[in-house]
């Protein structure tokens, strides 16, 4: 195998790692913040990509996939004021995982009784066209949209919590609500912020798929253990370990597929996490300030 072919498979890790970092770094933040394991993140990338699908032949690919981040924003609020914020406290966190999980359920059913089970593709005239040109390496425009937007909005997402007031917020409900509280920060307020971030990194990572992979109910099944083992692996409530580890997923994917089997593909990310588990179990990012 040439160096034109590791190449392409580098650029193929960087687009798979963009999409993962974009749903890892919101699942980082719901957790981080709410301390909600949120089996709903695979259902709510799937919603994400279906809404992409009807905005962006209406509006075009960059004010869909900024429709598709505002609308999934507002359905992460409705779920957190809805849903989340009304879990009693005692055993919040069992009993988030098993809403969550039944959220799933219903919104991947309801998803196929709205849609069907089939694959959707978008026309061809609403997707990306052209190519761009590393040296040997060609890369589809539409590939190469989903990292321009995984960098902008993941870029955005750190200055937002290392740089202003919400993020440092953010930080101290994560560490001790109650202290938040009493200097006058509202953790229902930055909860339903966090919820509102998570889904809408979960929407737009649904969305930048959308113009090159086929949408369908199921898409979210398989990816969310993807993410868990991403956010476990760069530990839990780490966005910067999220993102990290996603890049590294997606390289070792790539890798594994190109010069293995499809089946070493699937099962590269668990063994990577198992052997992560072994040496170092609280992951490989763990601080004891989270987000």
């Amino acid at each position: 195998m040439d160096a034109t072919y590791t190449w392409e498979l580098l650029a193929n890790g960087v687009v798979l790692g963009s999409s993962y970092a974009l749903l890892a770094a919101g699942l980082a933040v719901i957790f981080g913040v709410l301390n909600v394991v949120n089996f709903a993140h695979g259902a709510l990338y799937m919603l994400g990509a279906f809404a992409a699908y009807f905005f962006i032949p209406l509006t075009g690919y960059w004010i869909g996939i900024l429709l598709t981040a505002a609308t999934m924003a507002i359905l992460g609020i409705v779920l957190q004021e809805g849903l989340l914020r009304r879990l009693p406290p005692d055993g919040a966190f069992s009993r988030s995982m098993l809403l969550t999980l039944g959220l799933a359920m219903i919104i991947q059913n309801g998803a196929i009784v709205l849609w069907g089970a089939g694959p959707r593709q978008l026309p061809e005239d609403s997707r990306p066209q052209g190519h761009l040109l590393l040296g040997d390496v060609i890369i589809p425009t539409g590939r190469a949209f989903i990292v321009v937007v995984a960098v902008a909005t993941l870029g955005a997402l750190y200055l937002l919590l290392n740089r202003t007031q919400v993020g440092r917020a953010m930080r101290g409900v994560s560490q001790n609500p109650t202290a938040a509280l009493v200097v006058g920060i509202s953790p229902e307020r930055i909860g339903r912020l966090a919820m509102a971030l998570g889904v809408g990194l979960a929407g737009i990572a649904g969305a930048t798929l959308t113009p090159v992979f086929t949408v369908s109910p199921q898409m979210g099944i398989t990816i969310v253990f993807k993410v868990f083992a991403i956010v476990v692996i760069g530990g839990l409530g780490s966005v910067p370990g999220a993102v990290i580890v996603a890049y590294l997923v997606g390289m070792l994917e790539s890798f594994a597929g190109g010069y293995g089997s499809a089946m070493t593909q699937s099962i590269s990310v668990f063994l990577f996490m198992i052997a992560i588990m072994l040496v170092r179990p609280q992951g490989l990012f763990s601080t004891e300030v989270r987000v």
